[in-house]
């Protein structure tokens, strides 16, 4: 198991961005590899429940652990083969926009597969 953190820095303020997060129904505007969010809920909350659908068709379970609209933290757990990602995220004030932060945990093969994507789409999160 291991442990990888990546960050993007941009223009979008924080309120933006932790608003593209918390809206579920904006996370395929940012994150080109997510074709729709299958969830009863349309904003963040712990304890939610349901699955993100790739632009490929493939369907990945999650739970998401907490939410912290004060500090704009969140975490969830993604279904990927037996072990699964655990997946931490912020958003940070800074002088030109704001920073936002991923903390991914799981099998290093899974990690590295995943880490371009996942810049990519932090890239576009901070994005006006």
């Amino acid at each position: 198991m291991g442990r990888l953190t990546l960050r993007a820095s941009g223009p979008a303020t924080p309120e933006t961005v932790w608003r593209r997060y918390a809206c579920v129904d904006e996370w395929a505007s940012w994150s080109p590899q997510i074709k729709a969010v299958h969830t009863a809920e349309r904003r963040l909350t712990a304890g939610m429940r349901g699955t993100v659908e790739s632009v490929a068709g493939l369907r990945v379970a999650f739970v998401v652990e907490s939410v912290d609209d004060d500090h704009r933290t969140w975490t969830w757990r993604v279904r990927l083969g037996p072990t699964g990602l655990r997946l931490g995220h912020d958003v940070r004030g800074d002088t030109n926009g704001s920073t936002t932060g991923l903390t991914m945990r799981g099998p290093w093969p899974v990690l590295l597969g995943y880490a371009p994507l996942a810049r990519l789409a932090l890239r576009r999160l901070v994005r006006p």
